[in-house]
């Protein structure tokens, strides 16, 4: 009886830590405020707003943010949208990581890419903020770049000193066509990383 308590009681901590891997924050990044609901840079926003109402999932607002929790085949998903403003992303990240206690290989942050042509989809396991506020300060308040990003392409079709305008303002009627088949793609790279792994996501989706 004594040996089976012991056991029991030494079990825990493993048990709590499988637990934990089986729990992935998704980040989207954007900014609040409906003048930014179809913006390019909110399609961190636009991404897990898919997710959601094709999952029948309901945000609910939260410390930092809104919040969907999707569970999918064993695993749980905090569908995270800051409520912070895009340049203190950091802040919401690392408290809701800290919270539920999820590793750092499980997190999954989408953003807007002004490198990658419209709809290109490039997912990488760590780098540089290459000058997104976002990133930058979810950098800044991680102290790493260790986490995985899923960059999401919005061209850069502007003229010169139009940039700020180009990445808030709204996307184009051509755009606007072609975005449900990006995002339904999105939404399959979400549950891919967390079932299949980062390097399967990867090689499945990047470039596609």
């Amino acid at each position: 009886m004594i040996k089976w308590i012991i056991k029991l009681f030494s079990s825990t901590p493993k048990e709590e830590n499988i637990d934990n891997m089986k729990k992935y924050l998704i980040v989207g990044l954007g900014n609040i405020g409906a003048e930014y609901v179809n913006t390019r840079h909110n399609i961190g926003f636009k991404v897990l707003d898919f997710l959601a109402k094709k999952e029948g999932l309901s945000f609910e607002t939260v410390k930092l943010g809104s919040m969907a929790e999707y569970k999918f085949k064993g695993r749980t998903f905090f569908l995270l949208k800051p409520n912070t403003y895009m340049n203190l992303s950091g802040k919401a990240v690392k408290y809701w990581m800290d919270k539920e206690n999820i590793p750092l290989e499980n997190i999954l942050v989408i953003t807007d890419d002004l490198n990658l042509s419209f709809g290109t989809i490039r997912i990488k396991p760590k780098g540089s903020d290459g000058g997104h506020n976002g990133l930058k300060n979810i950098n800044l308040v991680l102290n790493t770049q260790q986490y995985t990003r899923f960059r999401f392409g919005i061209s850069d079709q502007f003229k010169k000193g139009q940039q700020i305008d180009y990445v808030l303002g709204e996307w184009n009627e051509e755009e606007d066509a072609k975005l449900p088949e990006r995002l339904e793609t999105s939404a399959e790279i979400i549950k891919t990383f967390g079932t299949a792994g980062l390097e399967n996501t990867m090689t499945t989706f990047n470039g596609k």
